[in-house]
């Protein structure tokens, strides 16, 4: 028994630490991570290396669960509410209109190929018709780009969300083709049960999140107990939910949601837990799928499979997206990317756990099929993922350069205490003088403490301790950064040079020789461009006056626009590179065109 316990023990260990260890080659490669901890779990199951056999279909769909229980509360956790105010319609409508789509048209090859029958076909596409969070937060924060803004929360809020729907959509079907006294009035059925599904699960993620802030802030706990707390509360909360007859997943996100962006009383300590919890329940989550996988029965379902990954990659995901972003505004660039981010995941392969659960007759391949879409999409476009966010102009480039910074929360403290590791080449280090604000409480110089106030120069390799408030520290972030040395991707996505953001519009024209509107002559160019480009502000957003662009360089507080470049010959950053995805403008243009009357 012991002996047994201990090879247990030391089995799943040294699959987690290889794992782990694998994300480092991973980074060499280029590999998306998430498919490196599934090809590890293909390697120890039954047909790889390892050998391992493992068909517990509970046992994989319980740990599933749970450690993507975990990954939504980070995701939810990890999203400020601007994201969500950006994006909220667009990406709703993306999780609903936009997975029904997607789960239709990816039915079509399944139904043709697999010998299926409708209502199965619908079942496959249900299953893989959603994007997996955890691909796609992974890729957006830890892949090494930084996409724009609204992309960016289009894509985040979207990815969180839509997984409910298509848990929902998958269990229902089981439901009808399973148990065959729900098919008299099935349609106010689903009716019924979505709207307790995502009723129950938001009002308890709503009620969820309250609680799990009070009892972080007022119960007095440890330091190192408080995450645990918050986390352990939203698994009782996810649990909770699902027997309520909710939607724990949706539940467990907007709980997320509302403890991310609430006071705490140790942000850092539980943001740097969540990180910590959701990569090990990524990594406990392909791991058991891909142990549950049997390559050796993918064999003569490769080419159907390859033939549904093909239409969900580059019909059924495109189309939905076009669909569902048609009436917002969004350019052709921004829709072809949500487009092509559009991974499959654990998720995909969680869903596919259930026909077996539910001891359906093509359980087995369902699995098989959507594991091997989940395979190609990870492949396809997780690696392609940052050269097309470039050719499509998605990529908001670096204006400083890596930063050697520590931060230390102070509970109730309206600053942070925050340390600079000094580079050769920084502004502070060619002699910019640091504001009054940001004067240094300590210098750590060839292993000597001092006082701020008795250095008179900081000096490369000084490690400088200075308080300040949060939305300054970026400020300081420029001043100790090393150069960003992308002058040409600068220019050409933040303008040529800075103008002032309240310089009157008038003064623009004249200066330039530019025909201004005549309702803004006495408005400050930041005024006009907000007011131009509407209420969601991003970096990068742009307008043509004339001859030259005026291009959102940086916002601040309350997206204040803080700093404008101007090209001097407008740029091609947002020219479409597809003849696709024409916008919701284009589109009612085309239709005024096409129907109006002679005359």
């Amino acid at each position: 028994m012991i002996d047994s316990m201990n090879a247990v023990i030391l089995i799943l260990a040294a699959l987690v630490s290889i794992s782990v260890l694998s994300s480092l080659l991973s980074y060499r490669v280029g590999a998306p991570l998430l498919l490196v901890f599934l090809g590890v779990g293909l390697l120890a199951g039954q047909d790889g290396i390892g050998g391992l056999g493992f068909d517990d279909v509970g046992t994989a769909y319980l740990i599933g669960s749970i450690a993507l229980a975990v990954v939504l509360f980070d995701a939810g956790f990890h999203t400020p509410y601007k994201s969500v105010r950006q994006a909220a319609f667009p990406a709703l409508s993306l999780a609903t209109i936009g997975v029904l789509i997607t789960a239709s048209l990816a039915a079509i090859p399944a139904f043709f190929l697999l010998d299926l029958n409708w209502l199965e076909s619908l079942l496959l596409g249900s299953i893989v018709a959603s994007t997996d969070a955890a691909a796609v937060f992974f890729l957006l924060r830890v892949g090494g780009i930084t996409v724009r803004e609204r992309v960016r929360s289009i894509l985040e809020v979207e990815s969180g969300s839509n997984d409910p729907m298509a848990i929902f959509l998958t269990m229902i079907l089981i439901q009808f083709l399973v148990d065959r006294t729900t098919h008299t009035g099935f349609g106010l059925y689903v009716l019924v049960h979505l709207l307790q599904q995502f009723g129950i699960g938001f009002v308890a993620g709503l009620a969820g999140g309250a609680l799990i802030v009070q009892a972080v802030n007022r119960l007095g706990l440890e330091r190192g107990l408080m995450p645990i707390a918050s986390l352990s509360l939203a698994l009782v909360l996810f649990a909770g939910t699902m027997a309520l007859g909710g939607s724990g997943f949706l539940a467990v996100y907007v709980a997320g949601l509302v403890a991310g962006n609430s006071t705490l009383l140790a942000p850092d300590t539980m943001r740097r837990f969540q990180d910590g919890a959701s990569w090990l329940a990524q990594i406990a989550m392909f791991l058991t799928l891909g142990l549950l996988a049997t390559p050796s029965e993918f064999g003569p379902l490769i080419l159907p499979s390859l033939a549904v990954a093909a239409v969900l990659i580059f019909i059924a995901r495109p189309f939905a997206v076009w669909v569902g972003l048609l009436p917002f505004r969004t350019n052709r660039n921004e829709t072809a990317f949500v487009a092509w981010v559009g991974l499959r995941g654990a998720v995909s392969i969680l869903l596919a756990v259930l026909p077996m659960v539910a001891g359906m007759e093509n359980g087995r391949l369902f699995f098989n099929v959507a594991f091997m879409v989940v395979l190609v999409s990870l492949a396809v476009q997780g690696w392609t993922l940052g050269p097309v966010a470039r050719w499509l102009g998605q990529v908001v480039p670096r204006r400083i350069g890596p930063v050697e910074r520590m931060e230390l929360e102070i509970p109730g403290a309206r600053h942070e205490l925050v340390s600079y590791r000094i580079v050769a080449d920084s502004l502070v280090a060619l002699g910019q003088r640091l504001p009054r604000w940001a004067a240094p409480s300590l210098v750590v110089r060839d292993g000597r403490s001092l006082l701020g106030i008795t250095v008179e120069a900081l000096r490369p390799g000084d490690l400088v301790w200075l308080f300040a408030r949060p939305d300054r520290v970026n400020q300081l972030d420029r001043l100790f950064a090393s150069p960003a040395g992308a002058a040409e991707a600068d220019r050409q996505f933040f303008g040529d040079f800075p103008i002032d953001p309240q310089a009157k519009m008038t003064d623009l024209g004249l200066l330039y020789g530019l025909a201004m509107p005549s309702d803004c002559s006495e408005v400050t160019v930041a005024q006009w461009m907000a007011d131009t480009l509407g209420r969601h502000l991003g970096i990068g957003d742009r307008i043509a006056l004339g001859e030259v662009e005026l291009i959102v360089r940086a916002l601040g507080p309350d997206d204040a626009i803080i700093e404008i470049g101007l090209a001097t010959e407008p740029t091609q950053i947002d020219k479409p590179r597809l003849p696709l995805f024409p916008s919701g403008q284009e589109v009612r243009l085309r239709l005024k065109t096409l129907f109006r009357r002679p005359g």
